[in-house]
């Protein structure tokens, strides 16, 4: 899994428990993306000169490094390629713009699955969005239903949180629906804003933003963006939320650092207000992905979730349940490649929006 954050690959091996949804994690493995592949990857997210070529060669480089992560996974775990059934490939989203343009839209993930079933000798699943995009969906978010299988309580309403590049929510009422949507940015912008300001990635732990002070004037311009109040079924990406979207709010009169507090503020407020209007009882949110480990942001929600709904309401990362933040999206694909596998739906419907359950991905057999 490659996401918003363009940040690099997170791989996971897992086995399937026969009869089970119940997995185990064999090994994890992390890709980091050098500079050059990071920066043509972001540039790729809008248009620009002789982009065809650009994102092929994109696509090369990025399932060379998928084929690096998988050979570290098999190496920490002690197995064969023939051992495994498949690879879930996400590729990295350069476009979402699903319904747009032509009343169809499209989503364009980089990969060059050809190569990374040649690199390895394994099957691999790919293309995951654009059917349920076809369908008349958002192709987008596609995790809930493998959150569901994990985190649902009978007894209670409980919510899952990915804090990526963009923040999405599963919904998980005890009466065992399945809901969810991207509520707007997590990291996307405050990774910007650092990069700008401090020549780093992301702001570590959200020690900057914890040193800042929230703008209420600029927060309320921020939180006026159409997107928050738009219904589900929704979902976004850098094709929204990117350096122009910043751009339309002068900035020069602020401290960099008083910026990065109210781009954390947004990101909290954004999830906590989409919450409390779609899922107002839980009082459990469970959350995945990088923003779990930005302490600012986590307390943020925690103090928003509970001045809603008292001290009993309770943030937590998804260790806690024993899954690690950064392996959750990845264990997705996963699990969505197995669905591929089985014949069975990916999508969930009250999700996407798309016009029925369909089967998501496309097969590129290994050379075994």
């Amino acid at each position: 899994m490659s996401g918003t954050s363009l940040d690099g690959l997170d791989g996971v091996l897992l086995r399937w428990r026969a009869d089970s949804a119940a997995f185990d994690t064999l090994s994890r493995a992390r890709g980091e993306f050098d500079a050059g592949l990071r920066a043509e990857l972001l540039a790729l997210n809008t248009a620009g000169h002789n982009e065809l070529h650009r994102a092929a060669l994109a696509a090369n480089r990025m399932s060379e490094a998928a084929a690096t992560v998988v050979a570290d996974l098999l190496h920490q775990a002690g197995m064969q390629a023939q051992a495994v059934a498949a690879i879930g490939l996400h590729g990295q989203t350069v476009r979402h713009r699903p319904g747009e343009f032509d009343g169809r839209g499209y989503t364009l993930q980089l990969h060059n699955a050809s190569l990374l079933a040649e690199l390895t000798g394994i099957d691999v699943v790919c293309d995951f969005r654009s059917r349920d995009v076809a369908a008349g969906g958002q192709g987008a978010p596609l995790v809930p239903a493998f959150h569901a299988g994990v985190f649902q309580e009978a007894q209670r309403d409980v919510a899952v949180l990915n804090l990526g590049g963009i923040a999405n929510l599963t919904l998980l009422p005890a009466d065992g629906a399945i809901g969810g949507f991207d509520c707007g940015p997590a990291n996307v912008l405050m990774d910007l804003w650092a990069h700008t300001h401090l020549g780093q990635a992301f702001d570590e732990q959200g020690h900057w933003a914890a040193s800042g002070v929230v703008q209420a004037e600029l927060l309320e311009r921020w939180q006026a963006e159409p997107f928050f109040a738009k219904p589900a079924p929704k979902s976004t990406g850098r094709d929204l939320f990117n350096a122009a979207w910043l751009q339309r709010t002068p900035l020069s009169a602020y401290r960099p650092q008083d910026v990065q507090a109210t781009l954390c503020e947004l990101s909290a407020w954004c999830v906590d207000d989409h919450l409390a209007r779609a899922l107002p009882r839980a009082a459990q949110l469970w959350v995945c992905g990088g923003g779990a480990l930005n302490g600012a942001l986590m307390r943020r929600l925690q103090d928003k979730l509970q001045a809603r709904l008292g001290a009993g309401a309770t943030v937590c990362s998804t260790r806690a349940a024993g899954l690690d933040p950064l392996d959750v999206e990845a264990a997705a694909f996963a699990w969505l490649a197995r669905r591929f596998l089985q014949g069975q739906a990916g999508n969930v419907v009250r999700v996407t929006g798309a016009r029925g359950p369909r089967i998501l991905g496309a097969l590129y057999p290994g050379s075994r």
